[in-house]
């Protein structure tokens, strides 16, 4: 049997992939006479393709996944990424045949072209979920790895909680070995000092120790290590940057020497790609079909109060960056001069800046406000590229201030008209505690969830509940 990770494994996908692609083509062309007419269309009761057709599909579809790494193990671990991918990919092989198909055989018929798409992303879909199936019921139990952690600060603490979720793979947390005996008072089973670690290692027959040492402890480490090496161990060490990296950390070469980024993206390119395309297409839909109803908004906001029709307003944005941001106005002109009068301080010292009873908001804001009609031009803000439609909200800069080294990671990611803050609680949360909303969106992003987002913020809108 094929192991799943092998190269081997890689191999025998892409043959798959061609094969499953040809066969779809061959299906599509083959019911094609036989389905039902739409309009503009005319029935065909004979389809035939050119023989270079059906030896360019194939090829084209395991390019198109090759330059995508879509058999990179590392890319497709997880179930959901995988079909991510083989969706994005299935997705952009049939664009690039289109083109091709417009250059080089223009009479290929659409009703057919549509019906091979879904029928080749329900088969490459198809084996890799059967696939998956398969090797969850027939996996043999894997051998069992005694994981020995010597540290028992918040790094270890991490480590230890991962290798216990991960518990299918044979892995099996001994303990920790930590100086500090009264870390044991928290349930944690410490095991000894950092000196005993070759009697622990032997009594307790342990294969694999990591070091999660704290940065104070390096000095250490050399003594630690060598006395590793005279035991049949795996060891690895965990260097301890969590504290100092901005949102998570990433090995890349820099002049040919590995170093550790601090500050990596919390997107990688092609997710920042798909977000931006999906962005500047969806935002530029709702902006054409929206004027209408903003160019009433627009009306109603300048009979209703004196002032501009636009408020504008600098926000913080992605990695800081101050940008200004467009509203219709909700409040009345001089709104920024009486802030203070409003701002309040809850019991915990956090500031509470927004209130169901603001005095500045107008007879038209109330409204507007309710159900997000204020928010409707910063769809220009996304079709700039100073928003997405997705994301943590952009802050205030005076609030930015304020924040916690900890909550400036909100910012590591492309702020959005809405976001997971936002269509669980909206302003019925206070500001201090929106940012764990948005780090559970940052480490838990996909295409998928912005869609999701973007389908549960439809019935939080029209429910107004939490704006004010």
């Amino acid at each position: 049997m094929l192991r799943r990770f092998s190269i081997n494994f890689a191999v025998f996908s892409m043959f798959l992939d061609a094969v499953l692609t040809l066969l779809a083509l061959l299906t599509a062309v083959a019911i094609r006479p036989v389905l039902p007419p739409l309009p503009y269309l005319r029935p065909l009761d004979d389809v035939r393709l050119p023989v270079h057709i059906y030896l360019m599909v194939p090829l084209l579809w395991v390019s198109v996944f090759l330059i995508l790494s879509i058999y990179d193990p590392r890319r497709i671990y997880k179930a959901v990424d995988e079909f991510q991918w083989v969706t994005l990919g299935v997705g952009l092989a049939v664009l690039c045949l289109a083109g091709l198909l417009y250059f080089s055989f223009r009479s290929f018929s659409r009703w057919l072209f549509i019906t091979f798409a879904f029928i080749d992303l329900s088969f490459l879909l198809g084996w890799r979920g059967v696939a998956r199936l398969v090797w969850r019921l027939s996996r043999a139990p894997a051998a069992r790895r005694r994981v020995l952690i010597v540290g028992a600060g918040e790094v270890g603490t991490r480590i230890g909680q991962m290798v216990r979720e991960h518990a299918w793979t044979g892995l099996e947390l001994v303990g920790y070995l930590d100086d500090d005996r009264t870390k044991a008072e928290n349930g944690l089973p410490i095991l000894g000092t950092l000196d005993q670690v070759r009697e622990v290692v032997e009594r307790y027959q342990v294969e694999e120790v990591v070091i999660a040492l704290p940065r104070r402890a390096y000095e250490r480490l050399n003594r630690l290590v060598a006395t590793l090496h005279e035991l049949p161990v795996h060891a690895r060490v965990v260097p301890d940057y969590f504290a100092l990296a901005l949102y998570r950390a990433a090995v890349e070469e820099f002049a040919g020497i590995p170093m550790i980024d601090l500050r990596a993206p919390a997107l990688n390119d092609f997710q920042r790609l798909v977000k931006r395309l999906f962005d500047l297409v969806v935002g530029g839909l709702l902006t054409l079909l929206l004027l209408p109803l903003m160019g009433v908004i627009a009306l109603a906001v300048k009979l209703d109060s004196p002032g501009p029709v636009l408020f504008r307003q600098q926000r913080v944005g992605e990695n800081g960056r101050l940008f200004t941001m467009y509203k219709f106005r909700s409040m009345v002109a001089n709104a920024e001069e009486l802030r203070e009068r409003v701002i309040e301080v809850d019991e915990e010292g956090h500031i509470i800046h927004k209130k169901p009873d603001d005095p500045r908001v107008t007879r038209v804001g109330r409204f507007i406000r309710r159900y997000s009609l204020d928010e409707l031009p910063q769809l220009f803000n996304v079709l700039k590229g100073d928003m997405s439609l997705v994301g943590p909200r952009p802050e205030l800069p005076w609030l930015v201030e304020k924040y916690e080294p900890w909550q400036r990671k909100r910012f590591t990611v492309p702020q959005g008209i809405t976001g997971w803050w936002q269509v669980n609680g909206r302003s019925d949360k206070p500001m201090h505690l929106h940012t764990e909303e948005d780090l559970f969106y940052i480490q838990n992003y996909s295409f998928w969830l912005d869609l999701f987002i973007l389908w549960k913020t439809i019935w939080v809108v029209l429910r107004g509940r939490g704006a004010y």
